[in-house]
């Protein structure tokens, strides 16, 4: 692929070799991390024999060197384990992602903006462009909805695994009787599509609506009819853009989530498994939650699908859930299904 970039006419097609080079990266970045850890194994190899045959007065440097040499290629090992699980179609793709707050108004709203931050930050944490599509505020705190559209290499592979709703147990700051609250809200993640799908949409199947943009933005977006709702009529799904100024750009980005989200709902279809992607969520309530972040009478977040757990909710409001990222792709892999404690202890 490096050779084919050195052609004279390589340059005669801009999005042709835009995407040659994009895959290229992609396969570098998934290739190079696995040589260089075999290079590592090579070096700590001859560590291990210098160790073996040095005297007693070095011995001992050259163990201390093995321990730590050895427990930071672990920590390797275990990232390039997790990411040879991304093994399907769109599991490189961009990662369309929306919350959505469930019933409960204003504390249902809060909850949703505090997600929409643990996941900007988990994005940034993760070396993930974030673009903000569309957020729609609440009416007295929070969001009632917002939809990101998470770009990197696999985002959509690890991003798939928030997929649910979330459960928030706490002393409600709204409440003048500090009483204990619960609030839900829905996590839906899709993979952004490329051009070449084959899906179709008539425009007779899509009511278009445009209207002036709301919560932050520059003038520009504030004060023209620049936002777009789209609504496809057969499935109902609406998909809503604001966050460029011009009104062309933001229905071209609403279209493009539509046609993931219809393509997804094709795949299901084909599949005849709906709960995979949309039932899964079910509603957005008691009994369908798939992680529990309770803040009272105890600190603790619990995945419920694979039982992980963290006792430091502000840690993982802040962005850190790789720990329960990584279960939840381990369990889905057929390998680790029944491993994960001999993993563990060995």
């Amino acid at each position: 692929m490096e050779a084919q970039m050195g052609a004279p006419d390589f340059w005669d097609g801009n999005d042709r070799a835009q995407k040659h080079i994009a895959k290229l990266n992609g396969l570098k970045k998934t290739v190079n991390p696995v040589v260089a850890f075999r290079r590592k194994v090579d070096d700590l190899t001859v560590l291990l024999e210098f160790a073996e045959t040095a005297d007693a007065g070095e011995k001992e440097g050259y163990e201390q060197e093995l321990e730590s040499t050895t427990k930071t290629m672990l920590e390797e090992l275990d990232a390039l384990e997790i990411a040879s699980f991304l093994t399907e179609r769109f599991d490189n793709n961009n990662a369309i992602f929306s919350i959505q707050a469930g019933a409960g108004g204003t504390e249902s709203n809060d909850w949703a903006d505090i997600l929409f931050r643990m996941y900007t930050r988990w994005a940034e944490r993760s070396g993930f462009e974030v673009e903000l599509m569309d957020v729609q505020p609440g009416d007295q705190a929070g969001i009632s909805k917002a939809t990101l559209l998470i770009k990197g290499q696999n985002a959509y592979g690890y991003a798939k695994a928030e997929r649910g709703v979330h459960r928030l147990v706490r002393i409600s700051p709204f409440d003048s009787n500090k009483r204990r609250h619960t609030s839900f809200c829905a996590v839906d993640v899709v993979a952004e599509v490329d051009d070449d799908i084959d899906i179709e949409i008539p425009e007779a199947e899509i009511r278009v609506d445009v209207y002036r943009s709301s919560g932050k933005g520059g003038q520009g977006v504030n004060t023209t009819d620049s936002a777009v709702r789209l609504t496809h009529i057969p499935s109902n799904i609406v998909v809503v853009c604001q966050n460029e100024r011009s009104q062309i750009k933001n229905k071209a980005a609403a279209m493009k989530v539509l046609k993931a989200r219809l393509y997804e709902k094709k795949l299901d279809e084909q599949r005849s498994e709906m709960e995979k992607f949309y039932g899964e969520k079910g509603e957005i309530g008691w009994g369908a939650q798939i992680r529990s972040y309770v803040m009272q009478p105890y600190q603790m977040v619990k995945d419920l699908r694979t039982g992980v757990s963290n006792t430091d909710v502000q840690e993982v409001l802040d962005g850190d859930l790789e720990k329960f990222i990584n279960a939840w792709l381990r369990a889905g892999c057929p390998r680790h299904r029944n491993k994960d404690i001999q993993m563990d202890d060995e």
